[in-house]
């Protein structure tokens, strides 16, 4: 992912936010030798943060946990409720509920900390471009977790959900489907006989039908509203 792009006004701007010290000079250390990145800020806590992102106008926001005052599941509600900045989730924990929750709160990805460096800088590069991301070590358990769920729950789709579910054409729903098994854009292709920019094409009609910003927030959406509960084949 070396050829990802910067924004268009330049680097990428940066917003670090960690309760230790030690971690924060660690990234601002290994981001300061991109010139494609640029750190604008550091914050210690989810107040911190919330503050900073409105004083800076970060693009990506480099986000912890477990921090005191507000943690970084509130702190990342808040900015996705304020603020264009993509919070982009890196911690020690990697439990599904955790995963689920940062998700559902707004956040675009989910990395662990033992992550190796180059793939950090992609990483955050990818979330820039507008991509979302799931650590490999993390995606296997939420998938399977609403596998297990779709297949042993009676998940009642509420009103709402069913009507935002009405507008999908029977291909978005398929499409939709896939997408919350894990799939890669060219995987679904090659399964439907499509183009991968059918399949780009769907995707996005299935965020704006349902009011989401990204995909991983469609996986959550699918399990979560009970559509694969309902008609998982």
């Amino acid at each position: 992912m070396s050829d990802t792009p910067t924004t268009s006004t330049g680097p990428v701007r940066v917003l670090l936010v960690d309760d230790q010290k030690l971690v924060r000079a660690g990234f601002a250390l290994l981001f300061s030798v991109d010139q494609r990145l640029t750190v604008v800020g550091e914050a210690a806590d989810g107040e911190a943060a919330v503050a900073a992102v409105a004083e800076l106008a970060p693009d990506i926001v480099l986000m912890d946990i477990e921090m005191p005052r507000l943690n970084g599941i509130e702190a990342t509600r808040r900015i996705a409720a304020t603020s264009d900045a993509k919070v982009l989730m890196l911690t020690t924990f990697g439990d599904e509920e955790r995963v689920l929750a940062c998700l559902q709160a707004g956040a675009v990805g989910f990395l662990l900390k033992n992550t190796d460096p180059a793939h950090l800088t992609d990483a955050v590069l990818a979330t820039a471009a507008g991509h979302s991301l799931l650590a490999p070590e993390v995606t296997r358990p939420v998938i399977t977790r609403g596998l297990e769920r779709s297949s042993t729950d009676q998940v009642a789709i509420s009103p709402a959900n069913q009507a935002a579910l009405d507008q999908l054409t029977e291909r978005e729903r398929e499409v939709l489907r896939h997408v919350a098994h894990g799939r890669s854009n060219s995987e679904i292709a090659a399964e439907l006989f499509v183009g991968p920019a059918t399949v780009k094409t769907h995707v996005s009609a299935c965020l704006a039908k349902l009011q989401l910003v990204n995909r991983v927030q469609l996986v959550v959406f699918a399990f979560e509203s009970g559509f694969m509960a309902a008609g998982s084949d």
